[in-house]
């Protein structure tokens, strides 16, 4: 079945999926809080959050950093895992961060472990726009 991104349903199809393969925290970014404000989405605009490397429902008050991305380049960078696509919309003024940069560069950095991928890969396979 597949869903659209960010919409409750996909949520917790991804939350699920996370937990059928164990992953728990296993991210690389796991320390790092990140909000996220996806503008423009099929369903409006969206606040999620990033935390142990999973995505939530809402804003954290306690996270450091907070990001503005249209929906387009949000399902690019976290579905297809294009990074590039992230750079250039922060280089044309599309995606704004309010707080701790580097936080957003900490999530860069190391490469997905092979649960990351499947999970990467599974993502990929549930999302419709």
């Amino acid at each position: 079945m597949s869903y659209i991104f960010l919409s409750d349903e996909w949520l917790s199809e991804a939350a699920n999926i996370r937990d059928e393969l164990g992953l728990g925290n296993e991210s690389t970014a796991a320390d790092i809080k990140l909000n996220v404000v996806v503008t423009g989405g099929p369903e409006g605009d969206r606040e999620v959050h990033l935390a142990n490397g999973n995505f939530g429902v809402g804003l954290l008050a306690d996270a450091p950093t907070k990001m503005t991305v249209p929906f387009d380049v949000a399902k690019q960078v976290f579905i297809d895992g294009n990074q590039q696509a992230a750079m250039q919309a922060f280089m044309a003024g599309q995606i704004k961060v309010e707080g701790d940069m580097t936080k957003l560069m900490a999530m860069q950095s190391g490469a997905p472990s092979a649960g990351q991928q499947q999970m990467a890969e599974r993502l990929k396979g549930i999302t419709t726009v």
